[in-house]
């Protein structure tokens, strides 16, 4: 392994990411190259997480744009603050001033709501991290303008002028492939695809997130998620289900796995109800054992 791709390892690392030489290459080149860093996986991997400890490694801001259908270009850059200028019209009205000199008060920045992507473009200090998380939620429209803005890192508001970035933002997306993104926004991007953890590196990361967990009981849980992700589920658990019934089993101080156990929590990592009937099913057929079985 590269020296450079190693400290990358050693710095995620040690924000508590759990990584591997792909992921830590990724970031590396995205950092070093300024180029969008594209994570596609499957839910609950740990996608968004990178972006959040590129910011801690990097020690700069993390700004996201949460996306969802409907959103627009607007929404997603700035907005007028409709309120205080409706305020600020009402408390001087009787001043005097030109319609002139009323639109170009209120016009101006200090009524200027920003949205993330104006706020990463114009920090005044460093180059923060951009987090647009689930971009497949968003259209297509949205992913056009995004790649406009990714290519001058500037916009123009009209009342205002030219905002240019004085220090463009590092920029992560994530997507969960609920539809297929643009080429245009592939080729302008690096990719990187995370899968499911192998069962050594989720042990790590059971035991890294949740302390509390004696490592038996880690590699029980880590063993019986993996079984559950070869069932025929609707909903998949991933990583994050993987730590939030972790963290449930070292809240009831459980040392151990039993049928009861797992049953009484189950609602931690299954979050469908026809995939807890099924599950309730292969339980009741075969016992435990087979989803704690090295395969």
């Amino acid at each position: 392994m590269r020296e450079e791709i190693r400290k990358i390892q050693q710095e995620m690392e040690a924000a508590e990411y759990v990584t591997d030489a792909p992921v830590a290459t990724s970031v590396h080149l995205a950092t070093r190259l300024r180029k969008p860093l594209l994570i596609e996986g499957h839910a609950g991997v740990g996608k968004t997480e990178i972006a959040k400890v590129m910011a801690r490694v990097l020690d700069t801001n993390l700004i996201r744009l949460q996306c969802y259908e409907g959103l627009d270009a607007a929404a997603a850059l700035y907005e007028w603050n409709y309120q205080k200028q409706l305020l600020h019209i009402k408390l001087h009205e009787s001043s005097g001033r030109s319609t002139t000199d009323e639109e170009r008060e209120i016009f101006s920045e200090d009524f200027l709501l920003r949205r993330p992507l104006l706020q990463a473009i114009s920090q005044p200090d460093q180059a923060p991290v951009l987090l647009i998380d689930e971009v497949d939620r968003g259209d297509e429209e949205l992913e056009a303008f995004m790649l406009e803005v990714f290519s001058e890192w500037q916009v123009t508001i009209p009342e205002i002028g030219t905002i240019k970035a004085s220090h463009p933002p590092y920029v992560v997306l994530t997507s969960n492939r609920t539809r297929e993104l643009s080429d245009a926004l592939r080729r302008r991007c690096l990719y990187l695809w995370i899968d499911y953890p192998d069962f050594d590196k989720e042990v790590r990361i059971v035991q890294l997130k949740v302390p509390a967990l004696n490592q038996a009981l880690a590699r029980d849980v880590t063993r019986f998620m993996e079984s559950l992700r070869r069932m025929r589920l609707a909903k998949v658990p991933g990583v994050a289900e993987t730590l939030g019934w972790a963290q449930a089993l070292a809240t009831l101080h459980a040392d151990h796995l039993d049928e009861a156990l797992v049953s009484e929590t189950i609602g931690a990592v299954l979050k469908d109800a026809d995939d807890i009937k099924r599950f309730r099913a292969e339980v009741a057929k075969s016992g435990l054992g087979p989803l704690l079985a090295t395969p």
